[in-house]
């Protein structure tokens, strides 16, 4: 129950733990959307301010608009009357009147001149302020939405490196503690090891005087007992056995087993592309199928179709020369005479690629030679003949190579041991050299099959040859890569000192006293199991013959003997059972000599206070109070056969008191009612403790349900306000939208209205102009007259 608490307790820490993370970053989005909502509700009070000055602007222009408006229709009353006094003016006689009509109609049309100049500047200055200020506005705007993406970039990194920053804090400190911790440990640590040193360097004083007088013992045992030492003899010491490692043999064998997954692999894809080039040559330049091939294909195709017989034994060799690979072994060059079999297969394998070669090459003459052959073809093919020459050239250095590998297991003599590093270093430089011949060969052959796919006589046939060819020289320039660097890998296995060797590495290893010497091994062990099987227990002759007396006398049967047995056990129980008779009697007895020592103490006080002179009622009115062990069988001497009523903690119980004349059988009911009391007393106050931590659990729990429901509301409160905050953002991006909208109208309608205004002002000015030209040739016709 208390672990179901606990894991109950630690769900609900970590959900509380959660909720709040959760409470910080939807607090902080709050915050940050208020943020946001204050800085859009200062761009729109800045957006009304400058539309409310764009408003005044436009309301002062209509002002003067209609100012100038009421100026032309005075003007043009005016022009009317003048133009009437000057009808009525032509029936009277003068040259006063009219010069004075004259002059007036020009002061008039200079003032309106003069007006309508002006109304023209200001249109122009309010379409150019008109201008400026929407230049400004898509401007501040520009700049406003750089800002916020710059802000909020700014305020990313701001984050991420706070978080960062407060990571590295931590991180340095748990690292300066561990480091504090470390650093006391190796304080520790140098002290033992000072005293280890110490200690070391007391022992290496000790070692060195037993060392150098064991040495002057043996020297001089060595100078007097041993007549030569045969290691100093190459020819001597090939007859002593050397040394072994078996570590070494294991690697061996692992190796083996690598190199012969990687050769198989190998295998695969020679097999493969001398197939499909068999069967490309009875395709292209002439298929089989319709005409005979040229004379030189069907060589090539004869000897290609022997490739088997020469690729299969690589295989073969490998893995014979795997199995001879054992831990019972002793694997070097010397001792691996199956290496001279894998040589010789790969030679003969050499040998078949020497003897297609020519073939192979005139081949892809003949393919140069066919009237479809393009020049690109052409350069394709005369690489293709390099990359094959210098693939047999490879495997002719790798022929090489392995030859003299092989050497040390028929002829030791011809290849000393510390040439094998040197050869082992060139064979893997060819095996990379190997792996680039069948790189260069694979992509130039793709780039022909790639241009053969172009000729318009090519078959399905074909294309599926070359795929199948392509994919064999993929497998190829994999499996060779995979050896190289393998290897590589493996080369200072290959060229470090073998695991089995003469003593002191002087002379050359024998194989066939390498031979002897495992034979010799083998019975040896198995000398040794023989020798180590565990012999028969036996039992001594006088013993075995007391041991046959006995059993001959004896008359008693098996069932005698179970009933022996019975009664032993029901002996053993009884005895346990006056055993434990025994220990009540000596608690009875003990609890007995307490009775006896308090009443002797109390009668002892008793008469000293009588000696003392008080009364004796006063001495039996003050019993003396019970000791600590005495609580449970006798606290009160008044009456004794009064029942006596205790409380404990699992109820009221009544005992009788004993008294002083009770007998032996009422003592020893009353001790086993005092001990089965206290060990319900114990029984009930570990139920007690039981009950009281699963009611703190359970308070606990409660005060954890609690909180949470409380996160919970608190959560949900905080989402609600984070949707009524999105609300808000939302109608307020909204209210901006339709603002803007209202805006951009209301600066439409006025912009139509301007232009309407700009219309009537250019009609009125063709008026006035018409009314000028007419009062000029009215002017001219009466001064005509």
């Amino acid at each position: 129950m208390a672990t179901d608490l606990q894991a109950k307790y630690t769900k609900l820490a970590q959900e509380y733990s959660k909720l709040r993370a959760q409470n910080q970053v939807l607090k902080k989005a709050v915050v940050d959307e208020q943020a946001n909502s204050s800085s859009f509700k200062e761009q729109l009070k800045q957006r009304e301010q400058s539309l409310r000055k764009v408003e005044q602007e436009m309301d002062s222009l209509s002002f003067r608009n209609q100012q100038l408006a009421k100026r032309v229709e005075l003007l043009q009353e005016e022009l009317a009357n003048s133009e009437a006094r000057g009808k009525k003016s032509k029936q009277k006689t003068g040259d006063s009147p009219s010069q004075h009509a004259l002059q007036h109609p020009s002061v008039f049309d200079e003032d309106l001149q003069k007006k309508i100049e002006e109304n023209e500047r200001l249109h122009i200055q309010f379409f150019e302020a008109d201008e400026q200020h929407r230049h400004r506005e898509a401007q501040l705007r520009e700049q406003l939405e750089v800002l916020e993406r710059d802000a909020a970039q700014h305020q990313a990194v701001v984050d991420g490196l706070t978080q960062k920053y407060m990571e590295t804090i931590e991180k340095l400190q748990n690292d300066k503690a561990k480091l504090e911790v470390k650093s006391q440990t190796l304080e520790r640590e140098a002290k033992e090891c000072r005293l280890r040193t110490e200690e070391c360097q007391q022992q290496l004083r000790k070692f060195q005087t037993e060392l150098s007088s064991q040495l002057e013992h043996t020297t001089n045992i060595i100078k007097e007992k041993v007549p030569f030492n045969d290691t100093r003899h190459a020819h001597y010491n090939t007859l002593n056995v050397p040394p072994h490692n078996r570590r070494h043999q294991l690697k061996a064998q692992d190796v083996a087993g690598q190199a012969l997954g990687f050769v198989q692999d190998l295998v695969a894809a020679l097999l493969n592309f001398h197939t499909y080039t068999e069967q490309r040559v009875h395709i292209y330049p002439r298929d089989s199928a319709i005409e005979p091939i040229s004379p030189l294909n069907q060589k090539f195709s004869q000897y290609l179709h022997e490739n088997a017989g020469y690729v299969r034994p690589l295989e073969d060799g490998l893995q014979q020369l795997f199995e001879s690979i054992t831990e019972e072994t002793i694997t070097t060059l010397e001792t691996t005479v199956k290496l001279k079999d894998f040589s010789d297969h790969f030679t003969s394998y050499t040998r078949f690629l020497q003897k297609i070669l020519p073939y192979q090459l005139k081949s892809l003459e003949e393919e140069c030679e066919s009237p479809l052959c393009t020049s690109s073809l052409t350069s394709k093919n005369k690489e293709l003949q390099d990359d094959m020459r210098k693939m047999t050239s490879v495997f002719e250095k790798l022929q090489n190579y392995i030859s003299l590998l092989s050497l040390p297991s028929t002829k030791p003599e011809a290849l000393p041991p510390s040439s094998f590093s040197a050869v082992f270093t060139q064979l893997a430089a060819c095996l990379h050299g190997l792996q680039d011949a069948m790189k260069d060969v694979s992509k130039h052959y793709s780039q022909k099959a790639t241009l053969e796919q172009d000729l318009p006589t090519v078959t399905q046939k074909l294309r599926t040859t070359n795929e199948c060819i392509l994919s064999s020289l993929g497998s190829l320039t994999n499996s060779t890569g995979k050896i190289a660097t393998f290897f590589s890998n493996n080369l200072d296995f290959f060229t470090a000192s073998a695991g089995y060797g003469p003593r002191g590495g002087l002379g050359l290893l024998n194989p066939l006293q390498a031979e002897c010497m495992l034979q010799n091994k083998r019975r040896a062990a198995a000398y040794i199991l023989r020798l180590r099987k565990p012999r028969p227990e036996s039992v001594p002759y006088l013993e075995a013959l007391s041991n046959r007396r006995v059993l001959t006398s004896s008359t008693e049967s098996r069932e005698g003997l179970t009933q022996q047995v019975q009664q032993n056990q029901e002996k053993i129980a009884r005895l346990e059972q006056e055993k434990e008779h025994w220990l009540l009697e000596a608690q009875l007895s003990r609890i007995k000599l307490e009775k006896e020592t308090q009443r002797i103490a109390d009668l002892e006080r008793q008469l000293s206070m009588a000696l003392a002179g008080q009364p004796p009622s006063a001495a039996q009115s003050s019993p003396a109070a019970p000791r600590p062990g005495q609580e449970g069988a006798e606290s009160v001497e008044c009456d004794p056969k009064e029942p006596v009523p205790t409380t404990s903690l699992v109820g009221m119980l009544t005992t009788t008191q004993i008294s002083e004349e009770a007998g032996d059988e009422q003592s020893r009911e009353q001790l086993i009612k005092s001990h089965y009391m206290s060990r319900v007393a114990d029984l009930t106050a570990q139920l007690q403790v039981a009950d009281s931590k699963a009611v703190h659990f359970h308070a606990e729990c409660r005060a954890l349900a609690k909180r949470l429901a409380l996160a919970e509301k608190s959560r949900e409160t905080m989402t609600e306000e984070v949707k009524m905050a999105n609300q808000n953002i939302s109608r307020l991006q909204d209210e901006l939208t339709t603002t803007k909208r209202s805006y951009e109208d209301q600066l439409s309608m006025m912009s139509d209205h301007l232009c309407s205004m700009n219309e009537t002002l250019s009609k009125q000015r063709e008026e006035i102009d018409t009314l000028k030209l007419g009062s000029k040739a009215n002017s001219k016709k009466n001064k005509s007259r």
